[in-house]
């Protein structure tokens, strides 16, 4: 029996050897749409009989490691016809695979086996990803398709209001979102004040939205990541498209540098609505423009570059009163390299300018503010088996902040030149990440990032007692300004403050069954980057400014629980996530804070806190004649100063209270009907809890006038916000597939003329003499028509 027992030991530590020997080779290569060459990201690509699979990153790369054996591969991809292979893998295989999209072949058969879904498996949540045919889909004001508009129509993305500039993910603050252009920082995300978004629909592949989960390698914020990637251009011929709207216009270019290995994308945008203002006798004008870039060139199998660009303006003038100019500009090259069919990196230095020019014709002087920054990113994707991806890298930027310079604009206008001190900063990252399969039904994802930043020397900096720049005064319980008790001065290399952080993250997802999965997700997150701005929506004006002696980084821990299911075979998703956050060293403004050119900023704000929790739900529709989405969110989003002694009342008395971004409710629904091949129908419904705001209480006189008096912060709200908006598209000729191709929109954005409050604003009326509160509303109902073209 001994010895029957050591045979049987020994048999199955051979056979155990025997299956760990068995040898495994790796298939890798990229995913692209056939017609354009177009890389594709996100793209799945799934072993069935053995349950497994990967997906293509950013460059639409992807490679898996597998026991040596023949396979079924699928390569899926919404949008595109499905496409099943048989893979015999004896070998280390590269393998390119193309995709057609669905609607160049509707005659062809559509793979509809029950797939299973990596994303149930797959341990990233609090992710959104939307395509451009998606976005184009959903109905705007004016018929302009806009970005950042459909992912206010996401569960947990709102924004202030129409015509406010923004978003605000979580509850959290606007500056709290890291916004990326081919990885590229973007530091205002709209045109003419909010009605726009910066983003040319036209030159963009890729969208995602990350809200919570968000991986190591990125950082530098606190509340989100929406990381946009443009189009290559077509590198097999040359082609155009562009639309004719009401109020702007676009047209965009690609084609082949050198068929198959190079392409180019040119893409422009221009309102022209002010043209026709002097017809009106309107000398005001206002108008934006902006230019997409972008070069590709595939130099051999391993390595690719790319040169891309992004440049914007807007112009807003009112006759004899003031003109002002503002935009962003980016400049980023990449240099792709495949180090083995297992490790994939990629190379950025990327240029990114935010540029603030603001003339005052009446006071004949001209105000120029701006950030500037230099970033270099390494990037690496290591496929160690099919059961572990491991990615790490390191990120340095270096910042230049212009706070603001004022220069006469005539020689006889008396003012003096006047500098607000420019502030250095410079910012440094190494992280990984790792992907780890446990096991069939248990993933997890977690990771580390390193970040420091240092404070660069600047000509002067003020040194106060006790190192506070804000006092109470006790006698009128009121935080007032510090008085300077100093000034250093510093060289450019000498470092003023330093800050250190380590941020984990960690992600896990255990599979229910094949159509559902529960996930977790905790997040640390360090801002050194602060906004100041004491208006509900960031304007054009507003200052960066870094941390330093005086402001403290913001330091984010977010925590989330989800369950995911697919249901009646793929056609319906279902997600339903909370999240609970808090965020230290959150600042706030001291009652009658003046932002606007002041030199020492840091007399005017406190180090708070703030929290934010709730639930989100989306339910999506995937497939069918009818496809789209209801998203609802449930949230509470608060802010805190308290006092820094047992004296001091704090910034409310101390007490918690609702930041601007609080929206208990917020209902959203969008959705597309295909009628016939001619006709499209698209809708869009919103209901969102009315934004806080602070209203009087009550008044009392003084002098003959009636003063408002206000309590607490934002304990009131405005009425409570929604509309309803439709579209229909109509393509003349749909089964028109080469040469010239055309479709029309036809939309109206408010359909039942919701007059929307903007903001409640109090004053005196100038008869009666009495107080009285002004709504201001921005649209009514709004009708559009578009043209649109491709050739």
């Amino acid at each position: 029996m001994k010895n029957q027992l050591l045979w049987f030991l020994f048999a199955l530590c051979f056979n155990s050897i025997l299956i760990n020997a068995q040898q495994k080779f790796t298939l890798s290569g990229t995913v692209s749409e056939e017609k354009s060459n177009e890389t594709l990201i996100g793209v799945n690509i799934i072993f069935p009989e053995i349950q497994t699979g990967t997906t293509t990153n950013e460059y639409g790369f992807y490679s898996i490691t597998l026991p040596e054996g023949e396979y079924n591969v699928i390569i899926s991809y919404l949008g595109f016809t499905t496409k099943s292979e048989t893979i015999v893998l004896s070998e280390d295989i590269t393998k390119n695979f193309s995709l057609t999209d669905e609607l160049e072949n509707l005659d062809e058969i559509v793979i509809t086996e029950n797939i299973e879904k990596l994303n149930i498996k797959t341990p990233q949540m609090s992710v959104n990803k939307l395509t451009s045919n998606t976005i184009k889909e959903i109905p705007v004001v004016l018929g302009e398709v806009d970005i950042i508009k459909a992912i206010t129509l996401l569960p947990g993305v709102t924004n202030a209001g129409e015509g406010s500039s923004g978003f605000n993910v979580r509850g959290g603050a606007a500056d709290q979102n890291l916004i990326l252009l081919d990885e590229a920082t973007i530091y205002n995300s709209s045109h003419l004040f909010g009605f726009f978004s910066v983003f040319n629909p036209d030159a963009i592949k890729d969208l995602r939205l990350y809200k919570g989960g968000i991986p190591a390698r990125y950082g530098g914020r606190v509340s989100s990541v929406l990381d946009i990637y443009q189009k290559e251009g077509n590198s097999k011929k040359f082609h155009m498209n562009g639309g004719i709207g009401i109020v702007s216009s676009r047209l965009l270019a690609e084609g082949p540098l050198k068929k198959d290995k190079g392409s180019f994308l040119l893409g422009g945008r221009s309102s022209y609505a002010h043209l026709f203002l002097p017809l009106f006798d309107i000398d005001n004008i206002a108008y934006f423009y902006d230019l997409n870039t972008k070069l590709s060139y595939k130099l051999n199998e391993n390595n690719n570059i790319y040169l891309s660009g992004y440049f914007g303006r807007d112009v807003f003038r009112i006759q004899d009163t003031f003109e002002n100019t503002y935009g962003n500009a980016v400049l980023n090259f990449r240099w792709n390299h495949l180090f083995s069919d297992k490790l994939f990196s990629n190379l950025s230095l990327i240029y990114s300018d935010y540029y603030y020019d603001l003339k005052l014709d009446f006071v004949e002087f001209d105000w120029v503010s701006g950030i500037q920054n230099f970033n270099l990113k390494y990037d690496f994707k290591h496929y160690l088996t099919d059961k572990v991806k491991l990615q790490y890298g390191l990120n340095s930027i270096y910042y230049r902040f212009n706070p603001g310079e004022i220069k006469p604009t005539v020689e006889t206008s008396g003012i003096n030149p006047f500098k607000l001190i420019d502030k250095y900063a410079f910012e440094n990252a190494v992280y990984f990440d790792t992907e780890h399969k446990l096991s069939d039904k248990l993933a997890l994802s977690y990771g580390l990032r390193l970040s420091t930043f240092h404070r660069l020397g600047q000509d002067e900096l003020n040194v106060y007692e006790n190192d506070q720049a804000v006092v109470f005064n006790e006698d009128f319980q009121i935080y007032e300004k510090a008085t300077p008790t100093g000034v250093e001065n510093f060289k450019r290399s000498d470092v003023i403050s330093s800050f250190f952080n380590l941020e984990p993250r960690a992600s896990l997802a255990y599979k229910l069954s094949s159509r559902s999965s529960v996930k977790l997700s905790y997040n640390r997150m360090s801002q050194y980057l602060h906004l100041l701005s004491n208006t509900n929506s960031p304007t054009p004006l507003d200052i960066w400014t870094p941390s330093g002696k005086y402001v403290k980084p913001q330091l984010l821990d977010q925590y989330a629980i989800g369950y995911f299911k697919n249901f009646n075979d793929n056609n319906y998703s279902l997600e339903l996530e909370s999240f609970y956050k808090t965020v230290k060293n959150r600042i706030d403004y001291i009652d009658g804070a003046n932002l606007i050119a002041n030199d020492a900023i840091e007399q005017v704000i406190l180090n708070g806190r703030a929290r934010a929790y709730g639930l989100e739900v989306l339910l999506r529709k995937n497939e069918g004649k009818f496809k789209g989405w209801l998203a609802y969110t449930l949230s509470r989003s608060e802010q805190q100063t308290p006092g820094r002694t047992p004296a001091e009342l704090g910034i409310n008395n101390g007490n918690w209270y609702k930041t601007p971004f609080d929206k208990t409710h917020d209902i959203s629904f969008t959705g597309s009907y295909d009628l016939n091949k001619k006709w499209k129908l698209n809708a869009n419904f919103l209901f969102q809890t009315g934004q806080p705001a602070t209203f009087p209480s009550g008044q009392y006189q003084f002098n003959g006038q009636n003063i408002p008096n206000f309590n607490g912060r934002n304990q009131n709200r405005l009425p409570a916000y929604h509309r309803l908006d439709f579209s229909f598209n109509y393509t003349p000729k749909p089964e028109k597939k080469k040469r010239w191709q055309s479709h029309w929109i036809f939309g109206i954005y408010n359909i039942y003329n919701r007059r929307n409050a903007a903001s409640i604003s109090f004053g005196q009326n100038t008869e009666t003499r009495q107080n009285e509160a002004t709504k201001l509303s921005i649209f009514g109902i709004v009708p559009s028509v578009s043209y649109n073209f491709k050739f």
